[in-house]
Parts: C-alpha cells; structure tokens; sequence
C-alpha cells in the first residue's frame, strides 16, 4: 500500500511465502525485491539466493525484524543489496527501493556495526590461511572511499565527507569492484578486511 501510493514505483507482484515469491520473481522480473529473512515455506535468504540465479539483475531488499548479525550476513552473502529493519519509517522504504535501484547499498545503522564485526571476525579466521594470489593495488583515494563504504555510509555522505562528486563516488566504487573482481560494495569490504587493505577494530 505504501509503495503504490509513489508515483516513481509499480508494484508488479506480491507473494505469500518463499516459494511463491521466488516463482512470481522469475514470472515478472523484477527490478526491486523486499523479501523478510523469515517467511513461510523455506526462509527469505533461501529466496534471494534462487532469485538471483532466476533474475540476476533483481536488487534485493532484506525488510526484516530480525537484528541477528548471523541473517544479515547470510543475505549478503545471498546477494541482498539492502537490509533494513522495519522499525524504519514508512517513507524511508520508498527511499531504500529507490536508492537500491540506482546501484547503492542500504543498511541499517543499527546493523552496520554488527556487519564490520562479522567482518572482523572473517579476518581473524583467514589469518591461517596464506593467500598466494598478489593483491591488486587500490590508489589512496580508492582506499578511502572504501574505508567510508565500510562505515556504512551512502555515496551521497561518502561524496559530502571528500569533497567529490556522487558521480566520482560511483567511478571510484565501480573501478574498486573491477580490480578486485567482486560483484558488490559489501563483497569489496570483506575483501579488504580480509586482505589487510583497511584496519577495522
């Protein structure tokens, strides 16, 4: 209801579980998906794992009560490019649709120290293993801009914070992804906290 009222949003689809959603996703392809990491008949991050192979350019919104670290990083890990508590504002879901639309990635404040924790976590656990591939350079202001992604901040606030324009955030977050090979911002900070390339304690 909130979403029909947005004059920029079309609701296409709705659905009651995890299975349907998954078979009404492929059937209408998405652009924007709000899933809840628990549904019926299998579990949310289930559904945006299978939704993502169906409909790979489907950006996917966890809209959950769940504040366990473990469910956020699972649905990154699934491909979920939002997780949000539904303790937000009815006007801040329209936002996060459209933010996620134009390519960025929304969490939860509350959620973003949970998520660097993980993180840190990761890094302590790869510590034993030696990694034998040489890790590609990333310039001091790419190094930057992911210190700022890592502290959960949007690419408006990490724009603002130096001095750049969103459009050069954007340039220097698609060149970080291309020489790392990764697929989303979260997936580029798991990397570097893994790699050593940023210290987060």
């Amino acid at each position: 209801m909130v979403l029909a009222q947005e004059s920029d949003i079309e609701v296409i689809g709705e659905a009651g579980d995890a299975v349907a959603a998954v078979d009404r996703a492929s059937e209408l392809l998405p652009d924007v998906v709000l899933l809840d990491v628990r549904m019926p008949k299998g579990s949310g991050i289930e559904a945006c794992v299978a939704i993502k192979e169906v409909v790979p350019s489907a950006r996917i919104i966890m809209l959950t009560i769940s504040d366990e670290e473990a469910d956020l990083y699972e649905a990154i890990k699934a491909g979920a490019t939002g997780y949000l508590l539904k303790e937000i504002s009815i006007d801040e879901v329209a936002s996060a649709v459209r933010a996620v639309y134009d390519g960025q990635s929304l969490i939860s404040p509350a959620m973003a120290s949970k998520l660097l924790t993980e993180f840190a976590l990761m890094a302590k656990r790869s510590n034993e293993r030696s990694q034998q591939v040489p890790t590609p350079r990333l310039t001091e202001r790419e190094l930057e801009v992911l210190k700022l992604v890592a502290r959960g901040l949007n690419n408006r606030d990490i724009a603002k914070e130096l001095f750049i324009s969103e459009n050069t955030v954007k340039n220097h977050i698609r060149n970080i992804l291309e020489k790392l090979q990764l697929h989303s911002r979260m997936e580029a900070v798991v990397y570097a906290v893994r790699e050593k390339l940023l210290e987060i304690t």
